[in-house]
């Protein structure tokens, strides 16, 4: 999907973004350009609109050229796909702006106290992928009734979804990997910040505004799927790498003599199973197309959760098959300045998002 000259600016700019530990202007701009941000958002809003299969499509071609790069537009896209869950004349005034980009937190803290027709809100969220050019930060918070949480018909706790404009945030700059970057997730917070109504959402299907196929999928079904296959293209890349080493290294008779064959059987099972698990993704990509297109789908249909378990699986394979392949690849793949390098940190650095850590102890 990706033109040669999008490829040629993903791949120029890569160590540089590294170096600033952020995105800088030539990504952004190419960003900008091809509303990689706004895959989601539909058109009246002035998004690309993109079908499910296009955007993961994208995704994964991205991520196989910059994996870093590719992560923050899986989020910040991710989070902007929010577009359809606020009030329509909201929304169109939110995203008529070319660089509107939010990102934030899922996790729940701090707490929203609704007063005289407002929320105010404070406390402290972590990992807010693209920090540095946010326009919104988004968070989650219960709600309060003055001192008393506000609770459900079922008595359980009322949690809000919220978009704060960046003037009101603080942003805390302690985003400091060893992989990932340029994706400056840096912690924000919030000290007593009033928020409009409008500003508040629910980020359910049930709770749409914006009816389409997109906007019926849980959303916890679309983080999985837009995050894996963001690692997988990342993971083709490391195995494309890897063979290009392999190859370098069978011109040496020694090592061809030696370890040739061993190495390449291992890498061709490898990327036979890599083969194998981009057809389940397609497979699952286009049932949950089938399943949104029919209607709404409920986050209890037992195909979910096979979809995680699926997830968890692919994603536990590609971490032991790097592990594996990593001290085969010589003091080269150890250099910082290596692509080898750059994409295994990345890998590895992915693998400490809630979703993708997977334990093989509990």
């Amino acid at each position: 999907m990706l033109q040669p000259e999008q490829i040629q600016v993903i791949r120029d700019s890569q160590y540089e973004s590294i170096t600033a530990k952020a995105l800088v202007n030539s990504q952004l701009q190419v960003i900008y350009d091809n509303k990689w941000f706004n895959i989601w958002v539909p058109k009246e809003y002035g998004g690309a609109e993109y079908s499910f299969e296009q955007g993961l499509n994208l995704l994964e071609e991205l991520a196989y050229h910059d994996g870093a790069l590719a992560w923050t537009i899986t989020l910040c896209s991710g989070a902007n796909m929010f577009a359809g869950f606020i009030e329509p004349s909201k929304a169109k005034e939110v995203f008529s702006t070319a660089k509107v980009c939010f990102g934030g937190s899922g996790r729940t803290a701090g707490k929203a106290i609704w007063k005289d027709g407002s929320f105010e809100i404070t406390g402290m969220w972590s990992f807010a992928t693209g920090a540095p050019h946010l326009s919104h930060f988004t968070l989650n918070a219960p709600v309060y009734d003055g001192d008393i949480p506000r609770h459900d018909a079922d008595g359980k706790p009322v949690v809000y979804s919220f978009f704060v404009p960046r003037d009101y945030v603080l942003v805390h700059y302690d985003w400091n990997t060893f992989g990932l970057e340029c994706t400056a997730s840096h912690s924000f917070s919030l000290d007593n910040v009033k928020v409009d109504a409008a500003n508040a959402f629910i980020l359910s299907p049930s709770k749409r505004y914006y009816d389409s196929p997109l906007y019926r999928i849980p959303f916890m079904t679309f983080a999985e799927l837009t995050l894996l296959v963001n690692y997988m293209g990342m993971y083709k890349r490391f195995l494309d790498l890897t063979e290009k080493y392999f190859f370098e290294k069978s011109k040496d008779p020694f090592w061809a003599d030696k370890y040739s064959k061993s190495r390449f059987q291992l890498l061709d099972s490898l990327q036979q199973n890599f083969a194998h698990h981009r057809a389940v993704v397609n497979e699952i990509a286009d049932m949950v197309n089938v399943l949104s297109a029919a209607g709404t789908v409920s986050a209890e249909d037992p195909f979910l959760a096979e979809i995680s378990k699926q997830f968890k699986d692919i994603v536990e394979s590609i971490r032991n098959a790097v592990t594996i392949l990593m001290p085969l690849l010589g003091i080269q793949a150890a250099q910082v300045d290596q692509e080898l390098n750059i994409v295994f940190r990345n890998l590895f650095t992915a693998t400490q998002h809630s979703l993708l850590n997977i334990r093989d102890i509990e």
